[in-house]
C-alpha cells in the first residue's frame, strides 16, 4: 500500500554535495551517442582492441576452478597473486617494488579521491599542470583544496616553476606520459629534475600513468617512481591496456601512506571485485600484454597520423596543435579570438564533437583550446570530421 506523503520532503544535501559538478565530458558524450555525430570528444579507448575472447576464457577458467574464492569477498589490498605481479612489473634492476606498497583500486579514479581523502584538507595547496586532467580535478575539488597551476610549455610540466608555489602544498599531480588532454610527455631530464625538486622540497609527487604504455615507438619513457620510490605516488590502470569496462587499477605508494589508503578505501567499498582481480591476473600473468600493447599502439599510431595530416591540409594558418608520440589525444590552440564552446555548438550542428579545453584548467581557463581524440574513429570519418572543422574555424578567422 503506497501511503500518502503530505509534506514532501525537502532535501538537504551538504555543503559538498552541492558543489559537485557532471564532467563536461559526460555531458558531451550524451549528445556523441547519436550515430551520425563524428566524435573525437570522449577519452575511450578503442573496442577493437579488446580482447574479448581472452577475457571470456580468463572468466570461465577462473570461475570453474576458483569459483567459490572469485565470488567471495576479498582483502582490501587486493587479490595477492595480481598484487605481486604488478611489484614484479613495476620494479627495475635500482628500484624494487613490493606487494605491501601495492593497493588495488576500482579504477584509477577511485585511487584519486582516495588521495584527496587522504591527503588533502579544505583549503590545502594542490599543485596541478596547466591544463590537467579534468577527473582529477573533479576527484580533488571535492575536498576543497586551492590549487595552484603550474607553468607548461611545448614539453610539458616545467619543473623550475614549482618552488615558489610549493610552501605548505600538499602534492603535485602530474601526468608525465602523452598526458590528457595535450598528449604531451615529460623528457628524461625533466623527469630527474621534477623528481629532484620535489624530493627537495619534501612534496609528493603523483605520476598517474595510464598511458605510458601507449608509445608508439614502442619505448616507454622510464617512471618517475623508481627514481625516488619514497617520495613518488605511482597511478596505473588496466584500463587503456585490456578494458577500461573492468575498472581495474592500482596505486603504488610508501607504506604509510598505502595504508592510509587502504582504510579509506575499506570505508568506501570494503574492496575491489574479486572476480575481477583474479580474472585480470589470469590474462595478463603469463606475458599476455607485451604481444596485445603492440597492437594498441600500431592502431592508436596510425589513426593520429590520419588526423595529423588531415589537420595539416584543412585546419588554416593560426591554429597550432600538439604531435603526440603515443597515447589517444591531440590539443589545438586557436587564435585568441575564437571561442572553443561557441564553436562547439556549430560542430554539433554539423555533425562533429570535441571537447572544449577550459575545463581542464584549474585557474585561468584558455577558451581557444580543445581537445580531439582520434583511437575511436575510423580513418575516413577521422578525415570528413576534420574537413568540417577546419572548415568551421576558418569562418571564424
Amino acid at each position: 500500500m503506497k501511503i500518502e506523503n503530505p509534506n514532501p520532503i525537502q532535501w538537504q544535501f551538504s555543503e559538498r554535495a552541492q558543489q559537485l559538478q557532471s564532467s563536461a565530458i559526460r555531458e558531451i558524450l550524451k549528445i556523441t551517442q547519436r550515430p551520425e555525430i563524428i566524435s573525437f570528444a570522449g577519452g575511450l579507448p578503442s573496442p577493437a582492441t579488446f580482447p574479448v575472447e581472452r577475457m571470456k576464457a580468463a572468466y570461465d577458467k577462473v570461475l570453474s576452478e576458483n569459483g567459490k574464492q572469485a565470488l567471495q569477498y576479498g582483502p582490501t589490498d587486493g587479490y595477492a597473486p595480481l598484487r605481486e605481479w604488478v611489484a614484479d612489473y613495476l620494479s627495475t634492476e635500482g628500484s624494487r617494488i613490493v606487494p605491501e606498497q601495492i593497493l588495488m583500486v576500482s579504477g584509477s579514479q577511485q585511487a584519486l579521491d582516495l588521495l584527496g581523502k587522504v591527503l588533502i584538507d579544505e583549503g590545502s595547496r594542490v599543485l596541478v599542470e596547466t591544463p590537467s586532467y579534468l577527473g582529477a580535478l573533479q576527484a580533488f575539488s571535492v575536498y576543497r583544496p586551492e590549487f595552484q597551476s603550474v607553468d607548461t610549455d611545448d614539453h610539458g610540466l616545467v619543473p623550475s616553476s614549482i618552488e615558489p608555489l610549493a610552501k605548505g602544498a600538499r602534492l603535485l599531480y602530474s601526468l608525465p606520459n602523452f598526458q590528457n588532454p595535450t598528449g604531451r610527455s615529460l623528457s628524461i631530464e625533466r623527469r630527474r629534475e621534477l623528481v629532484e625538486t620535489c624530493a627537495r622540497l619534501g612534496l609528493p609527487l603523483i605520476e598517474d600513468d595510464p598511458y605510458g604504455a601507449l608509445s608508439y615507438k614502442g619505448e616507454p619513457m622510464p617512471r618517475m617512481l623508481s627514481m625516488n620510490p619514497d617520495g613518488v605516488i605511482y597511478m596505473g590502470s588496466f584500463s587503456k591496456v585490456l578494458t577500461p569496462g573492468i575498472r581495474l587499477g592500482y596505486v603504488v605508494a610508501p607504506l604509510p601512506l598505502v595504508r592510509r589508503l587502504e582504510l579509506a578505501k575499506q570505508a568506501a567499498d570494503l574492496h575491489t571485485a574479486t572476480l575481477t582481480q583474479m580474472v585480470v591476473h589470469e590474462v595478463v600473468k603469463d606475458g599476455f600484454l607485451d604481444e596485445h600493447i603492440p597492437t594498441i599502439r600500431n592502431l592508436y599510431a596510425n589513426q593520429c597520423q590520419v588526423m595529423l595530416d588531415a589537420m595539416a591540409e584543412q585546419f588554416p594558418e593560426g591554429v597550432t596543435w600538439t604531435r603526440p608520440e603515443g597515447g589517444m589525444f591531440i590539443w589545438v590552440t586557436l587564435p585568441k579570438h575564437i571561442d572553443a564552446m561557441k564553436l562547439l555548438d556549430q560542430a554539433i550542428a554539423a555533425r562533429v564533437a570535441f571537447v572544449p579545453g577550459a575545463p581542464f584548467y584549474a585557474n585561468k581557463p584558455e577558451t581557444n583550446t580543445l581537445r580531439l581524440s582520434f583511437v575511436t574513429v575510423p580513418p575516413e570519418r577521422i578525415r570528413e570530421g576534420i574537413a568540417t572543422l577546419g572548415k568551421l574555424i576558418k569562418d571564424q578567422m
